[in-house]
């Protein structure tokens, strides 16, 4: 049967979200159907959540956002806003059919740049190039056993779990809200100079995905000092947004987070401890790895109108360095009302 293309509305989000859920094992949690929901409301940026369909069952998705900036360019992503993205398909004909659309829109919309944030199974390698050595992904199956669990953390990490367990100072719980997750997290982001997402947007993210989403958050006497936003796909836990204050470190409340966060998730069952991504030589890949996760190269693939090599927007790329300095010196309340605006640029 030939393939038809078609684009998401509201009737077909169960079906499409289906087919990620249940069907392709290619599919991730940032190929689900809500994103477009949140992205649209939060950023306000048009979404072409693109999709074929066999003899009309879907058989192939492909989740695409437009970020338009003065600042950095006319891009097409999938998936702006996250990590991964791409054609999630059956077969290589839906792959192709998917990935030969978005180059059409790509043209339509006049973009600069088409982004997929994992490789293009291109059957056509015209104007495509391929990017690695800049983020790396960290996953591994949580050991049934607490101590075989602990075990699977290097000694100077493990020790650091342990001191915290046996201190008995800290506590863990789950929220079904952002309120004590953002703080945290704003506080780190400026820091670290980075523009933070709304408390707008991870409301809207965790309404979106209830039972998929959730912050554990450890307080110390009652105050909250780490805390993380997590979400749930396919027998896997993805810690994804993280923060915490500077008095977490002596109390090793973050080593103590995603130790809690492991063994709860085990407990729920969820067998498979996704770390998510992190950019090579950045202290969360140090992290990672002194918690004894092996980095997995991450692949971008490009289509650049006219050719030329993709746009480097990465904390990493020298001429950022200036913004990120400034930002690090923003008031905190400041950094927070802009933060949202400059994200909606980056994609």
């Amino acid at each position: 049967m030939s393939i038809s293309l078609k684009r998401l509305d509201d009737r077909h989000a169960a079906d499409w979200d289906r087919f990620v859920l249940e069907e392709c094992p290619d599919a991730s949690f940032f190929h689900r159907a809500g994103w477009k929901r949140v992205i649209e409301a939060a950023y306000r940026r048009p979404c072409h959540y693109l999709y074929a369909e066999r003899d009309g069952r879907i058989v192939g998705v492909l989740p695409l956002v437009h970020v338009k900036s003065p600042l950095f360019g006319n891009r097409l992503i999938s998936t702006g806003f996250t990590i991964g993205g791409g054609a999630a398909a059956l077969d290589d004909e839906a792959s192709d059919v998917l990935e030969r659309e978005a180059l059409r829109l790509s043209d339509e919309l006049g973009v600069q740049c088409l982004e997929m944030r994992r490789p293009a199974r291109v059957t056509e390698g015209n104007g495509w190039s391929h990017q690695t050595g800049i983020y790396a992904n960290f996953s591994r199956p949580i050991a049934g056993a607490e101590e075989d669990c602990l075990k699977q953390i290097p000694r100077k990490q493990r020790a650091v779990v342990r001191k915290a367990i046996e201190a008995g100072r800290l506590e863990d719980a789950l929220d079904t809200r952002p309120d004590r997750f953002f703080p945290l997290y704003a506080f780190s982001m400026r820091n670290m100079g980075t523009p933070v997402f709304g408390l707008r947007f991870f409301t809207l993210l965790m309404q979106e995905f209830q039972g998929a989403c959730d912050c554990l958050t450890v307080s110390h006497d009652g105050v909250p000092v780490s805390s993380v936003l997590n979400f749930y796909f396919r027998g896997a836990v993805m810690p994804y947004y993280t923060g915490c204050r500077p008095e977490a470190r002596d109390l090793g409340a973050n080593d103590y987070m995603y130790w809690r966060l492991m063994r709860r998730a085990f407990e729920r069952g969820y067998a498979t401890f996704d770390f998510g991504r992190s950019k090579f030589g950045t202290g969360p890949f140090s992290f990672k790895k002194n918690w004894g996760f092996e980095p997995q190269p991450i692949v971008h693939s490009f289509h650049v109108a006219g050719g030329g090599s993709p746009p480097e927007i990465n904390p990493l790329n020298p001429k950022y360095r200036l913004f990120i300095d400034v930002w690090k010196r923003l008031p905190l309340p400041l950094a927070n009302l802009l933060g949202p605006q400059v994200v909606r640029h980056i994609g």
